[in-house]
C-alpha cells in the first residue's frame, strides 16, 4: 500500500474550494506527530491555517512558487525549534515529507512550499515575512509551508523508466 501511495502521490498546486474535514486534519497532524526524530527530541512546531485572509498573506511568501497558497484551503507551516537539536532541518523536512503522504492518503493533494533559505522581496527573508505573519519567535525556524486541500487537478504517476536509478550504487560509490 505505501508503494501504491508513493508512486501515485504527485505535487498538486490547484485546489477545489472544498474545506477539508477537521478529521482529516486531526489524522494529518497525528501522522505528522509520528515521524521519525532524531534522538526523540521531536523539535517540530505545527501551525495549521485556514483561515482565507492569512493564506493570501502567505502566498506572497516568496516571488517564485507560494502564489497557488492562495487557492489552498487549507496550509501547515513546518517549522523546528532550533534551540533544542542540531538537526531540526532533516527532523521538519521528515515531518513534512509524512504530511505529504498522509494527505494523499485521504485523497488529499499537497505541494511542498520551501520557506528556509529563501527571500520574500531583496531587502526581506520569506522566514521573517512568514514568522511576521504567524507570530513566531525567534528560535523557531520554518522548513516549510504544506498547501493541502481536494485537488483540481489531475497529474499522472511518473513512469518507473524516467527515475534516475542511475544514481544508485551498490557497496561503493559510482561516478554518474
Amino acid at each position: 500500500m505505501f508503494i501504491d501511495l508513493i508512486k501515485n502521490r504527485r505535487s498538486i498546486r490547484k485546489f477545489k474550494n472544498t474545506p477539508v474535514e477537521k478529521q482529516k486534519i486531526n489524522t494529518i497532524i497525528e501522522a505528522a506527530l509520528r515521524s521519525p526524530s532524531s534522538r526523540g527530541i521531536n523539535p517540530w512546531r505545527f501551525i495549521v491555517i485556514d483561515d482565507k485572509n492569512l493564506l493570501e498573506k502567505l502566498s506572497k511568501a516568496k516571488p517564485h512558487g507560494s502564489a497557488f497558497l492562495k487557492g489552498a484551503p487549507l496550509a501547515i507551516a513546518v517549522c523546528g525549534d532550533s534551540s533544542t537539536s542540531d538537526v531540526w532541518v532533516e527532523d521538519t523536512s521528515i515531518a513534512s515529507i509524512f504530511i505529504h503522504i498522509a494527505a494523499h492518503s485521504l485523497e488529499l493533494g499537497s505541494c511542498w512550499i520551501q520557506i528556509r533559505k529563501r527571500k520574500q522581496t531583496s531587502s526581506k527573508t520569506a522566514d521573517t515575512y512568514v514568522k511576521e505573519l504567524l507570530r513566531i519567535p525567534d528560535n523557531i525556524m520554518i522548513e516549510s509551508i504544506i498547501a493541502i486541500g481536494y485537488p483540481n487537478e489531475v497529474k499522472k504517476s511518473h513512469k518507473k523508466n524516467t527515475l534516475q536509478f542511475h544514481k544508485v550504487s551498490f557497496n561503493t560509490y559510482t561516478k554518474v
